[in-house]
């Protein structure tokens, strides 16, 4: 390549140092650039921060009346179930009761007929046990009476 005159490297160097000078000043306007970003971003930050925040605070209030909501739908609900639960248990148990006493009445009568066919027998042995005694009395007072009257009429 063929050497450049010196006039033409002096231009080239005279145009690189005008670059070189106008730099501070491009540089300065730089810096103002980054801390006047600087400043915007803190700002919006700030503002996301908050936004944020209260967005947060908007969805757990939001959260907390649905759940607030859900919670008595499902305590109503378990009310209900409960109520037809009780209404079908409190039916269970008296046709239970019903079907258990049908069973003690059925087994009280037969105890009750077996029981009286005993008293009757023992009744009935009872009173025949009587009947002889009795009669047995009976003989001995009319053979007393038979006896005293045979005295008796003797001694007359």
């Amino acid at each position: 390549m063929a050497e450049k005159s010196l006039e033409e490297r002096v231009n080239m160097l005279e145009r690189g140092i005008e670059i070189l000078e106008q730099l501070p000043d491009r540089v300065t306007a730089l810096e103002v650039q980054i801390v006047e970003l600087r400043g915007e971003m803190r700002a919006e930050f700030s503002a996301m921060r908050i936004e944020a925040r209260e967005g947060d605070e908007r969805v757990i209030q939001t959260l907390r009346e649905e759940i607030r909501a859900g919670d008595e739908h499902v305590v109503q609900t378990l009310r209900e179930e409960i109520r037809a639960g009780d209404e079908h248990v409190v039916q269970t148990l008296r046709q239970e009761i019903r079907a258990g006493d049908e069973h003690v009445v059925q087994a009280l009568r037969q105890e009750i007929r077996a029981g009286d066919e005993h008293v009757v027998q023992a009744l009935r042995q009872e009173i025949r046990a009587g009947d002889e005694e009795t009669r047995r009395f009976m003989r001995v007072l009319y053979e007393d009476l038979v006896e005293r009257i045979e005295i008796l009429g003797g001694k007359r």
